[in-house]
């Protein structure tokens, strides 16, 4: 089984946290923001992603590594 490329998933889940905040941000049914909201939502956003989804990347490898060793059963 191969692994999983924790860097990929991880700056596609920065990808995703990012294009997540922009729906947020720029809703037509949503207030006005101020520039420094708008940054601080896209960063925290695309940091939550980007860990969410590097550590289920790891975890996935690590439970994968463990269930493919041979001789434990």
């Amino acid at each position: 089984m191969r692994a999983w490329n924790t860097g990929r998933a991880t700056c596609y889940g920065a990808a995703i946290g990012a294009v997540a905040a922009a729906f947020r941000v720029f809703a037509p049914w949503s207030e006005p923001h101020s520039p420094a909201s708008i940054a601080r939502e896209f960063v925290g956003a695309a940091l939550a992603f980007a860990l969410l989804c590097g550590i289920a990347a790891a975890l996935r490898n690590l439970i994968a590594r463990r269930l493919a060793r041979p001789g434990i059963r």
